[in-house]
């Protein structure tokens, strides 16, 4: 059973929409398609570099963009079936708990991990040139390089009905590059726990 090995405090909804943006934000994937609908609202990049929490206005702002790109709150698309309440907490993680998270139910990542949908079982693939739908590793690898380097990521998004049993809900890149790397200890992430999220965290 997994439990997190240092809990950091409290976090919010708030917190975890600004940081879900912010990684989605310096994602190759999912940037250019945020940055359009900052544009769109007329926001800056600022909204989700520097989030004031203390601003209902900006939290505000934030929601309606991840709603925008991801579904949140509208019970569509990332969100289907997402709970609209959980509680959130700021954590650490130890190498052996972060090592026992799962991917997400997506294709992708389930074929990366050979069905497994553990990061460690992506990374065995990947040192031996193995890639998901002929999609290029490079991405994955130098993320770990980064980490080599002693690069600090954004905390990973976790979700579960309880602590013990997560699911990765963004950082998915991160946490393969963890697993690439040997998963150091201390791993900070934010975990959201509600009783329904095992319709979500399959």
């Amino acid at each position: 059973m997994l439990t997190v090995v240092q809990l950091l405090g409290m976090s919010s909804e708030d917190e975890m929409v600004a940081c879900f943006l912010s990684g989605e934000l310096s994602s190759r994937r999912f940037g250019h398609d945020l940055r359009s609908h900052l544009a769109a609202a007329g926001q800056a990049e600022q909204l989700l570099t520097h989030p004031d929490y203390s601003d209902a206005g900006a939290n505000l702002a934030r929601r309606a963009l991840l709603a925008a790109t991801r579904g949140y709150g509208e019970n569509r698309d990332l969100f289907e079936n997402f709970p609209a309440r959980a509680t959130w907490t700021r954590a650490l993680l130890s190498s052996d708990e972060a090592a026992g998270v799962r991917y997400l139910d997506y294709s992708y990542w389930v074929e990366l991990s050979g069905g497994s949908r553990r990061p460690t079982d992506s990374a065995a693939r990947i040192r031996a040139g193995l890639r998901a739908f002929d999609v290029p590793n490079e991405p994955l690898i130098e993320a770990a390089h980064a980490l080599s380097r002693g690069e600090r990521f954004p905390p990973l998004i976790l979700v579960g009905e309880t602590q013990g049993n997560l699911v990765c809900l963004e950082g998915h890149l991160r946490l393969t590059a963890y697993a690439l790397v040997g998963f150091p200890t201390g791993i900070e992430c934010l975990i959201g726990t509600a009783p329904t999220m095992g319709r979500w965290a399959r």
